[in-house]
């Protein structure tokens, strides 16, 4: 009787700390861990002392209600350079945009882990990062080069149109040719809106630096 109330409690939580954070249009991660007991629990709350694992219940720039304002929130200028430089140069691709795509997926959180199952920095669905020879999309380096080549791919089939790039990379090519461009899904026409902010946002920070991003 206890197990069934507490598995019941645990669901319930569950289910308020989704919908409180779907309403809020906050960054939506919670914290998979075993507690000391062996019990599989969930938390808004980073575990101390103990292996986790960090859910994300959506890529970070699809939040329909996002309270984020995207045109000065927060930039990540120096987080993963040698590999995002590495990678963008190897592919011919500008790294502002890298940047762009990895901010609106994961937030720069390399162990982010979507419902869906996309892993990393830029969020590699398992059978992609396969296909792309990346062994661990939890590791950083590996990510971001098997995102870099995908991204630097679609950018070239799409004539370097950064909107329909940004849509494939997130509803997937076959719904681009389903719609004939960008597919009218809300939280897909959010990104790529967003991913555009984004990537004018480092650009000009790049150039800033001296650095010639494009």
């Amino acid at each position: 009787m206890y197990q069934c109330k507490y598995r019941l409690a645990r669901l319930f939580f569950m289910a308020i700390l989704t919908l409180a954070c779907a309403f809020a249009g906050a960054e939506t991660t919670v914290y998979k861990y075993r507690s000391k007991s062996g019990v599989t629990s969930f938390s808004d709350i980073e575990p101390i002392g103990l292996d986790y694992q960090q859910i994300r219940f959506d890529c970070y720039a699809c939040q329909i209600d996002s309270l984020v304002n995207w045109r000065n929130t927060k930039l990540y200028l120096s987080e993963y350079s040698k590999a995002i430089h590495q990678a963008s140069s190897q592919h011919q691709i500008d790294p502002a945009l890298v940047r762009a795509i990895i901010h609106a997926e994961s937030h720069f959180n390399a162990k982010a882990i979507s419902k869906q199952g996309a892993q990393g920095l830029m969020q590699l669905m398992p059978e992609t990062a396969a296909w792309l020879g990346v062994k661990n999309p939890l590791v950083a380096k590996q990510n971001i080069q098997g995102g870099v080549k995908h991204l630097a791919r679609l950018v070239k089939k799409y004539r370097g149109n950064i909107s329909l790039a940004s849509a494939a990379y997130n509803a997937g090519e076959t719904t681009i040719k389903k719609y004939g461009g960008i597919p009218p899904y809300p939280e897909t026409q959010v990104y790529v809106e967003r991913v555009e902010i984004l990537l004018k946002r480092y650009q000009q920070e790049y150039e800033k630096s001296g650095y010639t991003s494009s």
